[in-house]
């Protein structure tokens, strides 16, 4: 059994910058929920069994109260984040478990679904759908690994080590090193990638680094690793056969028409049949 787990959030953005606007029947803007919807489907279609969607149903998280400049929804476009609730009621509609997230966000989900997939004897691989490298961390020998789309690349332990220098579940440690500008928070001065990544592989962990080694910045240093530390104890499902596809709901046929794509609500009976 593999399971697969989709970084929605990102599938998101990425839609909405690659495809033509889409509006449905009120006029409001689809394109991107229709984007997704149909990358989801087609993975169906190409032989998964079990899937699962991380969502941020609202873009702030406990981190905000850690770090005040951390990633916030500001400046996100009106258009794009208008789609972000749509979407997770599409793919409900669809018969796909989405996890939409409040106080944890989709990475987070990510890594929790990938722990307890992985901790079930049954699953073969766990693959997770998405480049962000704070994802890296979750990656364990060739068994749970990281999707790419955008490097067109797999990554397992082996790639992770050769992508950044580091073992994955050091990966939080090295971030904190480097600062990760998506996320908002800027890593430690006079630390670039490839001194982060000699000074991790000689020390191991923050907290194993001599005191002169960050000097005044160790405080620092370690809130950056509890940002860059992705949560695991996300109860998301209590067995992996939650994840299984079955088929769309019936409310799929309405969602479909809001949408303006029949062709989803086709392809999915159609790949509903074959696991049937």
């Amino acid at each position: 059994m593999e399971i697969h787990l989709i970084d929605g959030t990102y599938e998101l953005f990425r839609y909405f910058y690659a495809v033509p606007s889409a509006k449905d029947a009120d006029g409001q803007e689809v394109g991107a929920v229709r984007g997704v919807v149909a990358s989801v489907l087609g993975m169906m279609n190409r032989g998964a069994t079990h899937v699962g969607v991380a969502t941020d149903h609202i873009i702030e998280s406990f981190r905000n109260e850690l770090w005040p400049d951390y990633k916030t929804g500001d400046g996100i476009e009106r258009a794009l984040w208008a789609q972000f609730h749509p979407l997770e009621e599409a793919l409900a509609a669809m018969g796909v478990a989405v996890w939409p997230m409040i106080e944890l966000e989709a990475d987070d989900a990510l890594a929790s679904a990938a722990a307890l997939a992985a901790a079930d004897e049954r699953v073969q691989k766990v693959c997770i759908w998405t480049p962000d490298k704070d994802l890296a961390q979750c990656v364990r020998d060739d068994r749970v690994v990281q999707m790419d789309r955008r490097a067109k690349a797999m990554r397992n332990a082996a790639g992770v080590r050769e992508k950044f220098g580091v073992e994955p579940t050091l990966i939080p440690d090295y971030l904190a090193l480097v600062g990760d500008t998506a996320d908002g928070y800027p890593g430690i001065d006079g630390i670039g990638k490839a001194g982060a990544a000699r000074l991790v592989s000689r020390y191991g962990p923050l907290e194993n680094f001599p005191a002169t080694v960050l000097g005044e910045q160790r405080e620092l240093a370690l809130l950056f690793k509890k940002l860059a530390t992705l949560r695991t104890d996300a109860a998301l499902f209590a067995d992996v056969d939650e994840l299984r596809w079955r088929g769309p709901r019936d409310t799929f046929a309405a969602m479909s028409e809001r949408l303006g794509d029949a062709r989803v609500l086709t392809r999915s009976q159609k790949a509903a049949a074959r696991v049937a």
